[in-house]
């Protein structure tokens, strides 16, 4: 066993609810492919665009602050470089969300 499999993530505990979530975005996606395909109304494929991509940034909020509260701060309680990579990676990515 490595020690990535050995590992628990910050989102582990709500694993099979975050996976609940996705399989439903991703049966948004292909409404929306079926939208396209089926020729449907630009307005009406774009309301649909806009909420999967709520439900993907609601999704990416939620997975952050799980990463936040138990990666980052079980990283800061060891301190030394592990902590500021930590604080980094949390940073890069919420600059990344905030850019899309």
């Amino acid at each position: 066993m490595t020690s990535e499999q050995t590992h628990v993530h910050g989102y582990t505990a709500e694993k099979s609810s975050h996976l609940k979530r996705l399989r439903r975005i991703e049966g948004q996606i292909r409404g929306l492919q079926r939208m396209v395909e089926e020729d449907k109304y630009c307005i009406d494929i774009l309301t649909q665009v806009s909420a999967a991509t709520k439900a993907l940034q609601s999704f990416s909020l939620e997975l952050l602050e799980e990463h936040l509260s138990h990666c980052v701060v079980d990283a800061a309680k060891k301190g030394g470089p592990e902590a500021d990579e930590k604080v980094r990676e949390a940073s890069d990515a919420i600059a990344r969300l905030v850019r899309s």
